[in-house]
């Protein structure tokens, strides 16, 4: 329990043999009282073994279907076991496990809860380019369609209530993106309150990010062309 509600963190992994081990201690450390899922995104490493030993329950994927297959099963597992909140955080440790209550908090007052990078302007998180462009743009279109301002709607750190959960076990995209701002457009066009958190990012446990001019370009064109594709959709 997590401020009197049934919480269960959902930590989607692939090929995070490097980060998954620390990050599931910390969040048992942190958070004693909530429950962590891993699911296993169709893995080639170790991420399953060292997720259990860490003291996760891991959910396997046969094959790799990306954030949004794992985030589905994840949301299903939260509904069948009546969970009252589904908390969405990354396995490379990026994600402070010390805001999830902040995030629980929030979601008295809402169905969805974004916590986001650039909430705080005291916060160091910086983001430039074409990259920032698509985010801005995403941001203010769907600060209208859900009548409050977001200015992350491509974070993955996320809380989600009953009415929530049951709605995205039911439906959630697996196109690049659309684990982000496609459920964000669903949601809000369904009547659910979305608000957001500030949070601050932490670097990468294991990994690093690729940042080069060109991948930024195409997650430019990828951010458009998801956008357009959760517009059309009803």
């Amino acid at each position: 329990m997590i401020n009197n509600k049934r919480v269960l963190i959902v930590t989607p992994a692939w090929n995070e043999a490097g980060a998954i081990y620390q990050v599931i201690r910390e969040l048992r450390g942190e958070l004693p009282g909530a429950d962590v899922l891993v699911v296993d995104d169709g893995s080639s490493d170790d991420t399953a073994r060292l997720a259990h030993a860490a003291g996760a329950a891991v959910a396997h994927l046969p094959y790799n279907l990306g954030v949004g297959g794992a985030m589905r099963l994840g949301y299903r597992y939260g509904r069948d076991h009546d969970f009252d909140v589904v908390i969405q955080l990354d396995a490379d440790g990026q994600h402070d496990p010390r805001y999830v209550p902040k995030l629980v908090d929030a979601i008295d007052d809402a169905d969805l809860v974004i916590g986001s990078r650039f909430a705080d302007r005291d916060n160091d998180y910086r983001v430039r380019g074409p990259r920032r462009w698509a985010m801005r743009l995403l941001a203010a279109v769907i600060s209208l369609i859900a009548h409050t301002r977001l200015t992350d709607t491509t974070s993955g750190f996320r809380a989600a209530n009953r009415r929530t959960i049951e709605l995205f076990a039911g439906w959630y995209p697996v196109e690049y993106l659309g684990d982000t701002v496609e459920t964000l457009v669903y949601a809000a066009r369904r009547g659910f309150r979305i608000r957001q958190v500030p949070v601050a990012m932490r670097a990468r446990i294991a990994g690093a990010p690729s940042h080069s001019p060109i991948k930024s370009m195409i997650y430019l064109g990828r951010a458009f062309a998801i956008l357009l594709l959760a517009l059309i959709r009803r």
